[in-house]
């Protein structure tokens, strides 16, 4: 603040002046009125310096964060029209300026300046980069939706799609680089929990008709795959799809990702990625964890060596006979919560409404069986071809390993209940059974319907409903480890869920697909934009969890998108969000003073620094 007056005038009029700067843009305001010098006389021999102590006491006032504006209001004041076609909203976030935070401390600006080093570029890659991310979390959606809404942020960001694309290039041509670069930064953030690695696949989908195809290099002869092809899509549609391999830590927080043409086979991804992943560890003693799918014998004997050790799902069905035979035998079961002996056929028929019951209602029962041979596991071998066809074979050998064995009353229950109402659907397909249009699925309600070798009439197929509920409430994971307990290899591969929780949070919340883009590195590019936004959720979410502070992926990403501020008259900000539990729990763990009703432009721009 400072002291504004005519000079030349004899009985000048003293304000007190506030200087403001607003994005490019330097105003001055009088915001308050000390009165004129011939009135001043009547209670000061000297009204300058009485004036000057007065813009004194009110820059003593801002620095206690108080302080008084009079300002004129004209409600016949009329919006302009700068020429656009659609009104757009004044209100800026400033939520961003948590992830700011986690952002800033890995260190991403710095790999740019590095990376871009003796590049003549005339773009901000750093900036490019950091609203990209941000936008994916707060508002997704494709490149060109993100640049018409810069203004949202409060910030200055300037840049076009040209150089958005530019900027893509670059980013894709360092994508080993820039995964291990956020993981040793991280690493300095929040200790990684790298003890256990989590792997699992999924896919997204292209509005777009057609495959790439498959090209030869001229000079090598090498065929060269296109990376969009058709292939199992998660989502059931008829679109070509590209195929993502995530690594997550045991807190839920990604440490590696590749991506592959939608028609390969998941399991031939594993090991590669494993072993590019393993490079940036220093202890490379993992476990490696995943489901059935991607629990293949190569996968299995790759982790049996270097110290590595494996703990993956394990079909029962596909075990032999004998296998079967043991886990059905009730004998050797014990009880998860106590580790005492326990009887299978107990756990099926107590009473559950009995409230002593309860616990084992809750709990599982186990049981450990060592395996040798892997043909007796029904895994097999995926041998892949010159031309870059698979064929899955049987597998041979041995493998030292276990199968722990589980039982469940209450998921015996679930899965009885579910195969009722599949039953129950494929009764009504069979009293409107069209025998030209059937088609059987091995996995849905068709299943149930079988047919005479004239394929004219249609029944239930009741063996295969008997055979299924024999494996209710079973369920198996096959492991290499042995000293430790049956429980404590069941927990570890209990917490798998949160790698498909990623995946949730990747296509539900940050809108990841469908994918707009046609080139090879912008695809890439893009999976690479939304790894970095849910490295920097995840780590926000770990930290308030750490803080005993536990919020939805909803609840934590509705609040930020909320805390938006309004410009008035250009003097202040004033807040059009609430407090909440969320917001309390983010100023414990940043103090970035985001909780207040009112702010200087002062105040928010030292946030904006990039």
């Amino acid at each position: 603040m400072k002291l504004n007056y005519d000079r030349k005038s004899k009985d000048p009029t003293y304000f007190i002046q506030v200087g403001i700067r607003n994005g490019k843009k330097v105003t001055t305001k009088n915001v308050e009125r000390i009165g004129k010098h011939s009135e001043l006389l009547k209670i000061t021999d000297d009204p300058l310096e009485y004036a000057k102590q007065r813009v004194k006491e009110y820059n003593e006032n801002i620095k206690n964060s108080k302080v008084e504006y009079n300002i004129t209001v004209n409600f016949d004041d009329k919006v302009i029209n700068q020429g656009n076609t659609v009104s757009k909203s004044t209100c800026k976030n400033t939520g961003y300026f948590y992830l700011k935070e986690l952002y800033s401390s890995l260190g991403i600006s710095d790999f740019f300046d590095k990376v871009c080093s003796g590049r003549k570029i005339a773009f901000n890659p750093n900036m490019i980069n950091m609203v990209l991310t941000f936008s994916r979390i707060l508002d997704p959606g494709s490149k060109m939706h993100t640049l018409k809404n810069l203004t949202g942020f409060y910030g200055d960001f300037d840049f076009s799609h040209q150089d958005i694309l530019r900027f893509m290039d670059i980013l894709e041509e360092n994508y080993d680089e820039y995964i291990s670069h956020l993981f040793e930064s991280s690493n300095k953030v929040i200790k990684r929990n790298t003890n256990v690695c989590y792997f699992d696949c999924t896919n997204f989908y292209f509005e777009k008709e057609s495959e790439d195809e498959d090209v030869y290099d001229e000079i090598t002869g090498e065929l060269i795959k296109g990376l969009l092809k058709y292939g199992v899509s998660k989502e059931h549609r008829p679109n070509p799809i590209v195929q993502m391999g995530l690594f997550m830590d045991g807190d839920g927080i990604p440490l590696s990702m590749c991506i592959n043409p939608g028609s390969d086979n998941e399991s031939l991804c594993a090991v590669p990625a494993e072993k590019k992943m393993l490079k940036m560890f220093e202890n490379q003693d993992i476990i490696y964890c995943s489901d059935a799918g991607l629990g293949y014998n190569d996968t299995r004997l790759f982790n049996d060596f270097g110290g590595r050790k494996f703990v993956v799902t394990q079909s029962i069905k596909k075990l032999n006979n004998i296998l079967k035979q043991a886990v059905f035998n009730d004998y050797d079961y014990r009880f998860s919560q106590d580790g005492k002996p326990a009887s299978l056929e107990t756990m099926k028929t107590f009473d559950r409404t009995l409230q002593e019951n309860r616990k084992y209602y809750d709990g599982y029962i186990y049981k450990s069986i060592p395996v040798d041979k892997l043909v007796d596991l029904g895994l097999f071998e995926v041998k892949q071809y010159k031309n870059g066809k698979t064929k899955k074979v049987k597998s041979k050998g041995t493998l030292k390993q276990r199968i722990i064995v589980t039982y469940s009353r209450k998921m015996a229950e679930y899965q009885k209940t579910v195969r009722n109402r599949q039953i129950e659907r494929a009764k009504k397909i069979l009293a409107n059974m069209d025998p030209d249009n059937f088609k059987k699925g091995p996995n849905d309600v068709t299943r149930f319907i079988k047919s005479d070798k004239e394929k004219k009439n249609y029944y239930l197929d009741e063996a295969r409903i008997e055979e299924e509920a024999k494996y209710d409430g079973f369920y198996a994971v096959a492991t290499n480890i042995f000293d430790m307990k049956e429980t404590e290899v069941l927990d570890i591969q209990s917490r798998r869920y949160k790698i498909e929780d990623c995946f949730r949070v990747l296509k539900t919340n940050f809108s990841s697909r469908p994918v707009y883009h046609r080139k090879e590195n912008r695809i890439k590019a893009h999976f690479l934009i939304c790894y970095t936004a849910l490295l920097i959720y995840r780590l926000l979410e770990v930290k308030l969890d750490r803080n005993k502070t536990h919020f939805t992926t909803e609840q934590i990403i509705e609040t930020l998108q909320n805390m938006n501020v309004v410009n008035c008259s250009d003097m202040y900000y004033q807040a059009c969000y609430t407090g909440s539990d969320v917001l309390d729990s983010l100023e414990q763990l940043f103090d970035l003073k985001l909780n207040r009703k009112y702010y200087q432009p002062k105040t928010l721009n030292k946030f904006k620094k990039i």
